[in-house]
């Protein structure tokens, strides 16, 4: 397969391209910044400037024309106020949709957050609940589309070391998950035709990540 990921370089983007490449994928890695170009080749992913927040719907498609799915796992990222939270969440994210749906790209993996199924609480930090009202967003803007999407909701991501197992359902407890866990649900969920048009729950559990997605698509 030939697979495009949005974010590339981020930290759950970085995880899913190597372990694609790793297993005989081609990667196309979307990228703003050129510097970070050789962090992607050094990983075997192809890296393709493309600015989400500056690119519109046609020029996108024209880089897809060769893409089987698309992985939406750009954020705005620490630091970003809630401004960039909105152009990249779910802005960017609707971009790559309306890209797809171009390109005639059907098979398309958006990484949301937990919490966007209920509404925010009272005391949220403000710009945690842009971020939430970002990706609810972006998840009200995907479920109409023609697409087979599957929508993933990780817990409060950590750095840790994968640890293979987790809890993967319509609705888990809220919890952690390592990003390099969540790469690997995304690469499970990626090859299985029951995932389309359903949105899942992630955090850290007990239970091997091939029993899980088995068992959460039954």
């Amino acid at each position: 397969m030939r697979i495009v990921i949005a974010g590339a370089h981020g930290k759950i983007g970085r995880h899913l391209g190597a372990m694609l490449v790793e297993r005989g994928d081609a990667v196309l890695g979307l990228i703003r910044n050129p510097d970070h170009a050789d962090d992607l080749r050094a990983d075997g992913v192809q890296p393709q400037l493309a600015d989400l927040e500056r690119l519109d719907a046609a020029a996108l498609a024209d880089l897809l024309s060769d893409v089987d799915a698309a992985v939406f796992a750009a954020g705005a990222g620490p630091g970003s106020g809630a401004s960039r939270k909105d152009t990249v969440d779910r802005a960017a994210s609707a971009l790559l949709a309306d890209a797809c749906e171009r390109a005639g790209v059907r098979r398309f993996l958006q990484v949301s957050s937990m919490g966007t199924t209920r509404p925010n609480p009272p005391d949220v930090d403000p710009v945690f609940g842009a971020y939430l009202d970002a990706k609810r967003a972006a998840e009200q803007d995907l479920r109409p589309r023609s697409l087979d999407w599957t929508i993933l909701r990780p817990g409060r991501l950590t750095d840790d070391p994968p640890t293979g197992r987790v809890a993967l359902a319509a609705s888990v407890d809220r919890a952690e998950v390592t990003r390099a866990d969540v790469a690997a649900v995304l690469l499970a969920l990626l090859d299985e035709p029951a995932a389309a048009r359903r949105a899942l729950e992630l955090v850290n559990g007990e239970i091997p990540i091939p029993e899980a997605v088995r068992a959460a698509l039954r």
